[in-house]
């Protein structure tokens, strides 16, 4: 029997970014670069427990756990024969749309809708609706989700009324007491997947509900009266059209925009070379009528950093070669250097000129170094934001800062791994140790401190926050407090200002400005400079194509005689790929997406990963220490790789 083509909310959302992608999605010939293991990407946001805690707030609701179709519709239909009930993962089905709704409560003929969210919402504060109109660009995928729910429960039970709410974390609770995340715990079942069991709630726990149900009833009227307007029609005859080419495995053509350089189907070099094929390649071959060889080539989705895309695209200038200088209108920024729109023409200029040099400011980076007062100091931090909290009277997603690593350079260039911290005792709120334990490495002298991007700042600054707002006595908490202030600058939104006489150099900001690669795509992400720069300088590969890391003068705290330039032919390795898995039950695909980076610098999802695994997975003492032990070493590369892009700057500032 052929298994249904359903048009299922995650299909529907899919289309809403592109309706082509209907055709890729769940073709296994096709490159795909999301992560397609939900829990995986649960864990790594930290919000995989909400769902759960959302069913312990309906004692007596009915789970439907078949994953089947018919199964879990016909489990459903026997549930809402009852006058009034509650209903887990309810399947509804009308034509060929099919969703599972996370909450569904029946009342007589009134059915109110909870789609849960493991986003965080401050009543008061919190909008869905921009200053000008219109829903929100971080709202919209969630407010389509509960729309499309809507539209399917009213089609298949007309006699019904129904509502939709966002269930989402309530950022103005606190936690009734202490170790409640612990009550959710994950599981290996029998097969290999994970899953989540779960302690009853006691009452205590249920006296303050940290999830609140938000009404959006008038902003799914708001999608379908948008719908009514567009060119496609109604709301109805646009996912008719959605169902029926996704049942019919028939590709929707979809214009060329900026929304394809975030298409999860385009293949790269790797990708290809493994006999996957490439979805936006074709989408391009047929919607511009190019060659296979021009859509491999650089485009306006390449400029980095570029917001006017879309608007290019629109008047025909679609490849690099064919974007001209008043088209970006390169200007000089507010500090020595490259600006950012001077970057996005010198990236221009070198694709145009065939040009694949690297360039290096090396008067004003000369300039910037001789600011910097050794001994040197590079630090990473590995940080979590977790849905429910740890500790009573804490708040949903306040800051976890779990581990650190500390390089240090000396002025006669030798380097040692000084410290490190790791707290992921489950359960235990390490931010306060973390801090004391970074003053501690810190506070000897005063050398320049780099960090590489805004995220360090940031979470020094929450650190911050939750020490003033702190009911507890903290004997050092004023030293601490000072201690912030020193290596930091206040946030955007901090009432009190400050800049620290010893403030954190971003080690990115300083690639921006004097540093670009056409190997990066002009890109400034650590995990894209450090293999570029390694292949530049001959310093680097001189030094650590021997095997002398961990040994006498080069000092490490988890590597022995270490050796971290390996050729592969010409090409130099990228030195993340010589270190051990992180997890072995984790596929290696997998892997490199909850690794990836990118150059909005956000942290990456393996370390978060691994902190949510040790703190929720049950496992052994040998496990816990794998992951612990691979964690340092992730970690001390970070600071490392810092340490390897300012001796890099440093060679090439000199030698050419």
């Amino acid at each position: 029997m052929t298994k249904p083509r359903y048009l299922t909310k995650s299909r529907f959302k899919l289309a809403l970014e592109c309706p082509s992608k209907l055709f890729y999605t769940a073709k296994k010939s096709y490159a795909n670069s999301r992560l397609e293991d939900s829990f995986l990407q649960a864990l790594a946001e930290g919000g995989f427990q909400v769902g759960d805690l959302a069913k312990e707030y309906y004692p007596g609701g009915i789970d439907i756990k078949p994953l089947g179709y018919e199964e879990a519709l016909a489990e459903t239909a026997e549930a809402l024969a009852q006058t009034n009930v509650v209903i887990f993962e309810a399947a509804i089905k009308f034509e060929n749309l099919f969703i599972r709704v996370d909450v569904l409560e029946k009342k007589g003929d009134h059915v109110s809708l909870f789609e849960v969210k493991s986003k965080s919402y401050m009543p008061g504060e919190t909008t869905f609706v921009g200053k000008r109109g219109g829903i929100l660009s971080d709202w919209k995928p969630y407010l389509d989700d509960i729309a499309f729910q809507k539209h399917v429960v009213m089609h298949a039970f007309p006699e019904w009324t129904v509502s939709a709410h966002l269930t989402l974390m309530d950022k103005s609770t606190l936690a009734p007491t202490d170790g409640l995340n612990q009550k959710f715990r994950v599981y290996r079942q029998e097969d290999g997947r994970k899953g989540v069991i779960v302690k009853p709630l006691t009452d205590e726990e249920r006296s303050q509900r940290l999830l609140c149900d938000v009404n959006v009833d008038a902003l799914c009227e708001e999608i379908y009266a948008v719908q009514q307007e567009s060119e496609d029609g109604s709301y109805g005859a646009m996912v008719r059209r959605l169902a029926h080419a996704y049942e019919t495995d028939a590709k929707i053509s979809t214009p060329v925009s900026a929304a394809c350089g975030r298409c999860e189907f385009f293949a790269t070099d790797a990708d290809l070379r493994a006999g996957l094929q490439c979805g936006r390649s074709e989408c391009w071959r047929e919607q511009l009528l190019w060659t296979t060889e021009q859509v491999r080539q650089p485009t306006v989705l390449d400029i980095y950093n570029y917001r006017n895309k879309d608007k290019m695209i629109s008047a025909g200038v679609v490849r690099m070669n064919d974007v001209m200088e008043e088209d970006i209108r390169p200007r000089d920024g507010d500090k020595s250097g490259l600006s950012q729109s001077q970057r996005q023409w010198m990236q221009i200029e070198k694709v145009k000129n065939g040009d694949s040099s690297h360039w290096i400011d090396h008067e004003n980076l000369a300039d910037e170094m001789a600011r910097w007062k050794f001994p040197l100091h590079f630090i990473d931090f590995e940080t979590a934001m977790v849905a429910i909290p740890f500790n009573k009277n804490r708040r949903p997603y306040e800051a976890i800062a779990f581990q650190f690593s500390h390089h240090v350079m000396q002025a006669d260039g030798s380097v040692d791994h000084v410290g490190e911290f790791i707290d992921a005792e489950p359960g235990h709120f390490p931010n306060y140790d973390f801090l004391r334990a970074l003053k501690k490495d810190l506070e000897g002298d005063d050398g320049t401190i780099f960090r590489y991007a805004p995220h360090e700042n940031i979470f020094l600054n929450h650190i911050y926050k939750q020490l003033q707002a702190e009911q507890a006595a903290i004997a050092d908490k004023n030293e601490l407090l000072a201690f912030i202030r020193s290596i930091t600058k206040s946030g955007k939104d901090s009432v009190e200002k400050w800049e620290g006489p010893r403030n954190m150099v971003d080690l990115c900001d300083i690639v921006k400005r004097f540093y670009l690669d056409p190997l990066t795509r002009a890109g400034c992400s650590l995990k894209l400079v450090l293999p570029a720069i390694l292949a530049r300088s001959t310093f680097l590969q001189d030094k650590y194509s021997k095997p002398i890391y961990g040994a006498k003068g080069l000092s490490s705290k988890n590597f022995d005689k270490m050796q971290w330039v390996v050729f592969d032919g010409d090409a130099v390795r990228d030195p993340y790929e010589l270190l051990p898995p992180m997890f072995d039950d984790v596929a290696d695909r997998d892997m490199l997406l909850l690794s990836r980076d990118d150059d909005t610098l956000t942290e990456g999802g393996a370390a978060m990963t691994a902190y949510a695994r040790l703190q929720f997975e049950e496992m052994g003492d040998v496990e816990r220490r794998a992951i612990t032990q691979a964690l340092l070493k992730y970690c001390e590369l970070d600071t490392l790789a810092m340490v390897m892009v300012h001796e890099g700057l440093r060679s090439l500032c000199q030698t050419t």
